[in-house]
């Protein structure tokens, strides 16, 4: 989970295609969701860019192949040239496929 997340800070989108599942479904806490290839395309376009991305009080919970994932977050990030912090409570759903997870959704509300 922290490994995509800085994935999403240093915009490798190689990592970030490794960690997500296909049918992503990415959602901000404005109600903006993004798919697996808008995640890579707005980073790639700079229209998104993470300047950093802290997590605490995790919690994890695995039921065989998913888990579900919630943290506090508080993320610095540009949008459309605009810089913000937002304090976030995210909720991410993991899938173990082979050996590894992959995200496969993600929605955040405001703190």
């Amino acid at each position: 989970m922290k490994e995509f997340h800085q994935a999403l800070v240093k915009k490798n989108t190689v990592s970030i295609n490794q960690q997500t599942d296909k049918a992503l479904s990415y959602g901000h806490s404005n109600g903006w969701v993004e798919t697996k290839t808008d995640v890579i395309k707005d980073l790639e376009s700079g229209y998104i860019s993470y300047q950093d991305f802290k997590e605490d009080s995790i919690a994890v919970t695995i039921n065989g192949t998913m888990a579900n994932v919630r943290f506090n977050a508080e993320i610095t990030a540009t949008l459309k040239g605009i810089t913000s912090t937002f304090p976030l409570r995210v909720l991410e759903v993991w899938v173990k496929k082979g050996k590894r997870w992959v995200l496969f959704a993600r929605q955040a509300v405001k703190k």
